[in-house]
């Protein structure tokens, strides 16, 4: 699945940056505001469950894209490796930081409206790398290939572009957990973040 998704992500950005004269490829970099979906969990024996929403923190993207233009559309791929970071209070296991590190694979349907400024939505095929709940160990993701949305506004001065959008995954992607020495908790995560992302690009 990994190989699928890097070769899909290499063919749509070399289309984009191929097809035309006004196309182009650069890089990207940006953080983002995140925040995971709830926490369900059991402590000892009782088996009560706890919910808990997370307390959203600042994560980091990087990556590459390739942009197919037309006179008032455009059609951006981008591939970015994303981490995200939330914060969950466990009872008896204080508080835990989740971290998750992802592939994006955004597909983006630009539309211009006037001067520099665009508009934009899209699909996000994301692929799950690596997941850490603090002290907690974390067993594998539900579902390591996701689909979500992005829907932003950008704007373009010269080389340089920056863009705000908001991501949403579809569905929840739920991850289990278990407790150790220390705190004698198990459950399950959403993985699946909602994020307020910053971008900056830069056009090579």
């Amino acid at each position: 699945m990994k190989k699928t998704f890097l070769v899909v992500a290499f063919a749509l950005m070399g289309s984009a940056v191929m097809a035309q004269s006004g196309s182009g490829f650069g890089i990207k970099a940006g953080l983002s505001y995140n925040k995971n979906g709830d926490l369900i969990g059991s402590v000892g024996d009782g088996g009560q469950d706890i919910i808990e929403g997370a307390e959203g923190k600042t994560g980091y993207n990087f990556g590459f894209w390739g942009k197919l233009d037309f006179p008032k559309i455009y059609l951006r791929p981008e591939l970015v490796y994303s981490k995200t970071k939330s914060s969950y209070d466990i009872p008896d296991g204080g508080s835990q930081d989740y971290d998750v590190s992802k592939l994006d694979l955004p597909v983006l349907l630009g539309y211009k409206l006037i001067g520099p400024l665009h508009i934009f939505a899209g699909p996000a095929f994301q692929y799950t790398l690596n997941n850490d709940l603090g002290d907690l160990q974390v067993e594998d993701v539900e579902n390591d290939f996701t689909v979500g949305l992005n829907v932003g506004v950008g704007v373009n001065i010269g080389r340089l572009g920056l863009d705000v959008r908001y991501e949403r995954g579809f569905s929840e992607n739920e991850a289990r957990f278990i407790g150790n020495n220390i705190t004698d908790v198990s459950g399950r995560v959403d993985t699946r973040p909602s994020q307020i992302i910053f971008s900056a690009l830069l056009k090579l």
